[in-house]
């Protein structure tokens, strides 16, 4: 009876223990006035006006003694170089995770320099962000309730994203997961591969792109704070916007698809599965890149954000689980191929790729893609060779199977 009464103490323990807790911030962090936005490689273009808001998202998430927080910023890419000036802010949080949306038309975070080595990166912008997200994780943690999960995965509507390259050569799947408390939603967040640049860098507008739409329609539709991580999106899974003259580069077609993917989110979220209490496990290592290409060797090296120089460049990865959920972090923009090839070794129903996450190194193909038809040439130059792909899922694996 001694026996028994210990045992169910100790489980009494673990169960109390183990309770999940969720909060979430947000922060608007367009910048006035109004600065230059980049698309990629190149002199930032001016702009005249902006279409939405530029946004910093946090969720603090603690089960047990384990706690992470996931951050996602609305701009190009967030190198390293920036998200280690958050976590210099923070010491005794361990785990954070900070992702891109990917918008192409938000100011230049990796400071390219031009053929003299000058760059056009507004630096204190910059650093007001890294501060303001380490107020977001403050705050998520100290707004953190008890929490429940809900999570989807499943394929979304045509007319979201498609391949550039090659039109049906992209992952149609959307995961999707929800921290409740009881009936309440606190935060959806959505996990899609496409490139948000129905705008892009060249109409003169500043915007968050098709993310704005999407938070605002979860918002609108009772599902908590709203959050958008990318996926393996690369070369080129881009928004379906093929649509007449006069259409294509709107506002209106961000709405139209950012609308439609959270549509799709709540939509797949209606057949989801409920999960108490998930235990939260975190795993990371270190991945070690070849820097072969010449032209991010030279963005690396005369960038003021101090990438460092040298042959090589290291980065954080991450595996997440959440119950039944797991999340692999992918430094830059996996091709598609490489995504889907990830997703079936997470051996789970519910994987989910954060792409963009605590850094930014430009695509990452295969060494068979690399350099390999001549659609492949921009993607090629902008990669950090032709290693890269294979040491990502070698490594990936290796953590996988931990």
């Amino acid at each position: 009876m001694r026996l028994i009464l210990i045992l169910c103490l100790f489980w009494f323990h673990t169960a109390w223990t183990q309770n999940l807790k969720v909060g979430v911030a947000k922060r608007m962090v367009t910048p006035d006035p109004l600065l230059p936005v980049s698309g990629g490689i190149g002199t930032p273009k001016s702009v005249k006006e902006k279409k939405g808001e530029l946004s910093i998202r946090a969720v603090v998430i603690r089960s047990g003694d384990e706690k992470v927080a996931w951050v996602s910023i609305d701009n190009l890419g967030w190198p390293a170089a920036l998200g280690n000036k958050t976590r210099a802010l923070l010491p005794d949080f361990k785990h954070i995770l900070i992702s891109a949306t990917h918008t192409h038309s938000a100011p230049d975070a990796y400071a390219f320099p031009d053929e003299t080595g000058h760059h056009y990166a507004d630096l204190e912008y910059l650093d007001r962000c890294t501060r303001i997200m380490a107020e977001c994780i403050i705050e998520a943690e100290k707004t953190q309730v008890d929490a429940e999960v809900k999570v989807s995965y499943g394929k979304a509507a045509n007319g979201i994203a498609y391949n550039y390259y090659a039109p049906d050569l992209y992952d149609p799947n959307v995961g999707v997961i929800q921290f409740l408390n009881g009936e309440k939603p606190i935060a959806t967040l959505v996990n899609y591969a496409i490139h948000p640049e129905v705008i892009g860098s060249k109409q003169g507008i500043l915007s968050p792109d098709l993310c704005g739409p999407l938070y605002d329609y979860i918002e609108e539709k009772g599902g908590g704070m709203g959050m958008f991580i990318n996926g393996a999106q690369g070369g080129m899974v881009t928004a379906d916007n093929r649509r007449k003259e006069g259409e294509v580069n709107t506002w209106e077609e961000c709405q139209r698809i950012g609308r439609l993917l959270g549509s799709e989110a709540l939509r797949l979220l209606q057949v989801g599965k409920r999960v108490d209490q998930p235990l939260l496990k975190i795993r990371s290592q270190i991945l070690v890149f070849p820097v072969e290409n010449p032209q991010m060797k030279y963005i690396l090296e005369k960038s003021p954000l101090g990438y460092g120089k040298g042959n090589q460049v290291e980065t954080v990865q991450y595996l997440i689980e959440l119950g039944p959920v797991k999340i692999l972090t992918i430094p830059g923009e996996a091709l598609p191929n490489i995504g889907y090839y990830l997703k079936r070794k997470m051996n789970t129903p519910y994987p989910f790729l954060f792409g963009l996450t605590n850094d930014a190194f430009g695509y990452i193909l295969s060494k068979v893609d690399y350099d390999s038809f001549e659609k492949y040439n921009y993607i090629t130059r902008t990669s950090l060779g032709e290693s890269t792909g294979e040491i990502l899922i070698e490594r990936s694996l290796e953590l996988i199977k931990k």
